[in-house]
């Protein structure tokens, strides 16, 4: 795998990653996307753009000059409603023409567990939903989008966000969020799903892939193997929650300030919320209880 140092591509330059796949790099890097989303481009003649990315002139600028004689953007796809990968998609399909395809608006997907939280008014995660995206078709798991010279798998990956998929190209996946080379996934509740990310991860585990291209980064040469760490990472978290609240209960806060002693101030607030899915995990499980209602300040203990 790429170190994640060595992958600094031009923004807004089209790359080839193999026949008829390429890469276009927005201009929005941030602690959060890294060097920025990766938005690919699928086709030789009919062309299907993944994750327009965000509202940036000069990125849209990028993806209709990549198009060349011959060609045409047929399909829009987005692969989840953050801000980093959806709201250009409506701006692309009205100069296009072409549908705007995603499982459905940023709420579609969401497990019970996560609406409660919803209900009880706790929104937002720190990634940015896009609450206004709305796809003209809505996809379903296994469906098969294609048209001349390519198509399209769908696999919906829940975790990362409930509206949540990557798209498999024969042996080549489209992983955006869920998987990347960089860094871990956030999974942060009421937008996130632990439970559900896990379950994504081993099924996305037991098919053969030859290469992930995610949401950011670089291209994942060992995808078994990086599912495998995704997972072995996320059970090292949860042992690790399971043995602070040995010596006593504690909130999500308070566990994430004695777990994540290395991480950056910035972003203590996500490390809260990744903390705040493995308790609500770990409470499917009959491992811990909050002591008086699920709530994202909970004080949670172990069960006996």
């Amino acid at each position: 795998m790429q170190a994640p140092d060595d992958f600094n591509p031009t923004p807004g330059l089209p790359e080839v990653l193999q026949p008829g796949v390429r890469r276009i790099l927005a201009p929005n890097p941030s602690p959060m996307t890294f060097r920025g989303t990766n938005t690919y481009l699928v086709g030789e003649k009919d062309l299907a753009v993944i994750d327009p990315g965000p509202t940036i002139e000069a990125h849209l600028d990028a993806i209709l000059a990549a198009v060349g004689p011959g060609q045409r953007i047929s399909h829009v796809i987005v692969t989840h409603a953050h801000v980093d990968h959806s709201p250009l998609a409506a701006e692309l399909s009205r100069r296009t023409g072409a549908p705007v395809l995603g499982f459905g608006p940023a709420s579609a997907g969401r497990s019970r567990v996560m609406q409660h939280l919803v209900d009880q008014g706790l929104h937002g995660g720190g990634e940015g939903i896009d609450a206004a995206f709305t796809p003209d078709i809505e996809l379903s798991d296994g469906e098969v989008i294609a048209t001349d010279g390519w198509s399209l798998e769908v696999l919906h990956t829940p975790g990362h966000l409930g509206n949540h998929i990557a798209l498999a190209l024969g042996d080549a996946c489209f992983t955006a969020d869920h998987v990347m080379g960089w860094a871990s996934s956030l999974v942060s509740p009421p937008d996130g799903d632990l439970t559900d990310f896990m379950t994504s991860c081993r099924n996305l585990r037991a098919r053969a892939w030859k290469v992930f291209y995610p949401g950011h980064g670089a291209p994942i040469e060992d995808p078994a193997g990086r599912l495998d760490w995704l997972i072995a990472h996320r059970e090292a978290r949860e042992a690790a929650i399971l043995e602070a609240l040995v010596a006593g209960p504690a909130t999500p806060g308070e566990l994430a300030r004695q777990i994540y002693t290395e991480t950056p101030p910035a972003l203590l607030q996500a490390a809260e919320r990744n903390v705040l899915a493995h308790l609500i995990d770990l409470m499917g499980k009959s491992l811990v209880s909050p002591k008086k209602g699920l709530t994202a300040t909970a004080t949670f203990q172990l069960l006996d």
